[in-house]
């Protein structure tokens, strides 16, 4: 398609300058999220680490944590132990999987971090300042794994 001299091409037609593809997203939000997304499986791993290292306290000793008040959800510590245990490795793979740009570490990401989110919801009365601290950085992960298009946008 030519266009005459002195006007402008429409949006998203061949030959414009700095044109991007149709439905594709750029520009600073989508750098924000890709950014972000790195980020993410960085404090992804961390917390798995972290959360590894809270599931094997609360199995070597169980006089290290004690639950501050009466609450609903009680579980003896050893079970919360196996329950961090296992989070955290599935935490600290899904954040390997991130940083190596897999799809499927994408979504695992959401998923285990919402599960992070709720356990650490549930282990509040053991450890109250560090579960809040746990509860934001997976909420940051799941807006940050969920609004970055740019690995969808590449594989198309």
């Amino acid at each position: 398609m030519t266009s005459t001299p002195g006007s402008t091409p429409t949006p998203g037609t061949p030959g414009r300058t700095g044109a991007r593809p149709a439905g594709k997203t750029g520009g600073v939000g989508s750098a924000w999220a890709e950014g972000g997304s790195v980020f993410a499986g960085v404090m992804l791993a961390v917390s798995g680490v972290f959360t590894i290292l809270e599931g094997i306290i609360a199995l070597a000793k169980d006089d290290v944590y004690t639950r501050i008040g009466d609450y609903t959800f009680e579980f003896d510590l050893t079970t919360w132990g196996w329950i961090h245990l296992v989070l955290g490795v599935l935490l600290l793979i899904t954040g390997l999987a991130i940083l190596k740009g897999s799809e499927w570490g994408r979504w695992a990401g959401i998923a285990f971090a919402s599960l992070s989110v709720v356990a650490h919801f549930l282990w509040l009365p053991y450890q109250p300042l560090w579960s809040l601290i746990a509860i934001a950085i997976a909420v940051f992960v799941i807006w940050a794994l969920s609004t970055d298009t740019s690995t969808a946008d590449r594989a198309a």
